[in-house]
Order: C-alpha cells, then sequence, then structure tokens
C-alpha cells in the first residue's frame, strides 16, 4: 500500500510538469526532430505497447494471460524523437491487442474526437500541396487513420512503398528505444526466474 500511495502522490505531483500534453507549437517541435533525425514529416510522436509481466492476480481467469503465454498487463506509450515519453497508460490486460489498448485509452479517444490541439494540415516538405495532417506512427498492430500512420503490407511493395516503410520504422522505432531505455535505467530485467509482482519485466 506504501508503494501505490507513493506512485499515486508522485503522479499527481509532478505529471503536470513531466508529461503535459502538448500544445500545437510544441508538437510543431517535435515533428520538426523527427523530420531531422528520421525523414519523416508531420510526425507528432510514435506509439506501442509492451507487456509487463506479472502473478496472475487472484481471480482474475485469463484476462491477463497474453499470446506469447504469460501474464501481464500492457504499458502503452507514446513519445517523442527525443525517447521521452509524452503519454502513457498502464494497467490494461494482458489479453487485450496493442490496437484495442489504444482505442481504449484516454490519448486514443482524444485522437479520435480531435482533442489534441494537433497543428493544422501543411504541405510536405518540398511540395506546396496538398496540405497533411499530423500523425502518429505505429506498427502493423494498428489500424490506419487520418491521424495515425502504419506501414504497408510487406507484399509486392513498389520502391516508393518499401521507402516509405523504412523511413516510418526509423520513426516508429524511437518508442522501442525508449521503453529499452526505461528498461535498463530502472535495471528490469528478461526472464531468468518465475516473475514476482514487484520484480517485474518489459517484454518485447
Amino acid at each position: 500500500m506504501i508503494i501505490r500511495e507513493t506512485c499515486v502522490a508522485i503522479w499527481d505531483a509532478l505529471h503536470a510538469a513531466v508529461m503535459a500534453q502538448p500544445h500545437k507549437e510544441q508538437w510543431k517541435e517535435i515533428a520538426d526532430v523527427f523530420q531531422q533525425t528520421c525523414q519523416f514529416p508531420n510526425c507528432a510522436g510514435a506509439i506501442d505497447g509492451k507487456h509487463i509481466c506479472i502473478k496472475k492476480p487472484v481471480r482474475s481467469g485469463s484476462q491477463y494471460y497474453n499470446y506469447k503465454k504469460y501474464f501481464s498487463f500492457v504499458l502503452f506509450a507514446m513519445c517523442d524523437a527525443n525517447y521521452s515519453f509524452r503519454y502513457i497508460d498502464v494497467g490494461s490486460y494482458g489479453s487485450r491487442s496493442d490496437s484495442a489498448v489504444f482505442a481504449h485509452s484516454e490519448f486514443g479517444k482524444m485522437l479520435q474526437d480531435k482533442a489534441l490541439d494537433l497543428p493544422e494540415h501543411t504541405a510536405l516538405p518540398g511540395t506546396t500541396s496538398p496540405a497533411m495532417p499530423f500523425v502518429f506512427v505505429g506498427d502493423e498492430a494498428f489500424a490506419l487513420g487520418e491521424n495515425l500512420m502504419r506501414p504497408y503490407s510487406s507484399r509486392g511493395l513498389s520502391l516508393a512503398r518499401r521507402v516509405f516503410n523504412y523511413r516510418l520504422t526509423r520513426a516508429r522505432r524511437v518508442v522501442e528505444c525508449a521503453f529499452g531505455i526505461l528498461a535498463k535505467k530502472m535495471a528490469i530485467s528478461p526472464h531468468t526466474h518465475s516473475p514476482q509482482i514487484g520484480d517485474c519485466h518489459i517484454g518485447r
């Protein structure tokens, strides 16, 4: 209970300063860094979900049992090109897919309702039209949307689509790197013994 209460107190006191929702100008700054580092324009962030291994909760059935055959809850996150987390959602059942976690998260609902204060559509670098929306990038687990991009299917790709997939993957991988940095900083280890509550790891 001490750990739970302390974590809640830290979140309540600091989240507005450390993980505040960006405004229009900040979204543009984030997109500029993605353009410089990943050559992917109009990118407001990268999204992904990771499984946190836990001991099976009492009377939980198969809700926390994931497709990799261990019990977990999902850490969903969105980060910028500097590997900084800008949004997190913690605690969804391990049996849920990344797309389902995203759709039911506060972030997903705000994106659907256009409540994230994203900048107006703008032309891509080197062009004058058409005006394109700012987007978040994810892997094949996510559904394509006006503000959500995913790779093309790998079958029969043209050169242009292969280049697109390459650049999108470069942008998307920053969130995977952010998870890796988090795991290293928190000394979260891989499976070496039976996982217990409070002794967890981030699964791939």
